[in-house]
């Protein structure tokens, strides 16, 4: 066990302000396994707290906002025994811009050896994994994924491993660039919604999408998906929406008779299995993600960071706060 008895964590005193703060080292109680921190990815579920809306709380709790975490074990609570002190692992923890947190047992995967010092954002990893599965893409099916940012990236790449014909959407030359490395046939800028109904709809032959997966959190790109889904396919909600209602054409959901995902996971247990399969993945050589891993800061640099991961400069698909 560390003897460290104080940590860093950052702390977000208001919108667009971030500070360090000298904590005490959280103690893991019964069941619990403590993890000093490698990484952690920042989320862009984190802008909107950074950014100031209505429902948000300051200051934030020490590390807080961090979920993305991966380390080595370095202090178990009582009656942990899925784990052992120096593994290798990531957690679904909610303290991760700390230089410690704490997670159940159950919520913190160990990983492959070969990836003991690999930079492994589990969650998001896993969340990707999780959002392939129930999609429910198979070879010969044809794909359109709109936003290719991270995890839209890393689904471009399960689809063609999964010998899907994937059109990647998105607005940036960077991240169509992106699509193509990751094996996409085709790449469409997103500029102009008719423009891109009727590019989709000749590239297949005027019956569109199998599967359509939205990934970028915004009232167009849902409102495209549904012009590019065809009837009878499947429209993946995968984007984060939480800045507000959204409006759905349902007459023409209806009309198409769509089967509509909301692929975000809840379930402790889903988010577990999710991050193991992404391991494996990672480890076998099937997939590699560090491409994707364009930006690296020190917990120090968190507000740069999240300044990025907003604005989202030419080149950037996800930022790592390092801790070592």
């Amino acid at each position: 066990m560390c003897a460290q008895k104080f940590m860093r964590a950052a702390v977000v005193d208001a919108p667009g302000k971030i500070r360090l703060e000298s904590v005490e080292c959280p103690k893991p109680k019964k069941g619990e396994v403590r993890v000093k921190l490698q990484g952690c990815g920042v989320c862009a579920s984190n802008l909107p707290t950074w950014a100031g809306m209505p429902w948000s709380k300051y200051p934030t709790e020490p590390g807080g906002l961090g979920h993305e975490g991966w380390g080595v074990v370095d202090a178990l609570g009582e009656g942990v025994a899925t784990v052992q002190i120096g593994d290798p692992v990531a957690a679904i923890s909610y303290h991760a811009y700390a230089e410690f947190d704490v997670a159940p047992e159950t919520a913190v995967v160990k990983l492959p050896p070969q990836l003991g010092r690999s930079e492994f954002p589990g969650e998001a990893l896993g969340c990707a994994m999780n959002i392939f599965s129930r999609s429910e893409i198979s070879a010969g099916q044809t794909v359109a994924i709109i936003g290719i940012g991270f995890l839209g990236a890393v689904l471009t790449r399960l689809a063609c491993d999964a010998r899907a014909r994937v059109i990647a959407i998105s607005r940036r030359s960077c991240s169509l660039a992106a699509a193509r490395v990751m094996g996409a046939e085709h790449v469409i800028p997103m500029l102009d919604h008719g423009q891109i109904i009727e590019e989709v709809r000749s590239l297949t032959e005027g019956r569109f999408c199998d599967r359509v997966i939205e990934a970028v959190g915004k009232q167009w790109p849902l409102d495209l998906a549904t012009e590019l889904v065809c009837e009878r396919g499947r429209l993946i909600v995968a984007g984060y929406h939480q800045d507000g209602p959204r409006q759905i054409n349902m007459q023409l959901w209806n009309w198409k008779g769509l089967d509509v995902i909301n692929a975000h996971e809840r379930d402790l247990h889903a988010y577990t299995a999710g991050i193991r399969r992404a391991a494996d993945a990672v480890a076998s050589d099937t997939f590699d993600p560090s491409s994707l891993f364009t930006h690296r800061f020190q917990l120090e640099q968190l507000g740069t960071a999240l300044d990025a991961t907003r604005d989202r400069p030419e080149g950037f698909m996800k930022a790592l706060i390092v801790y070592v």
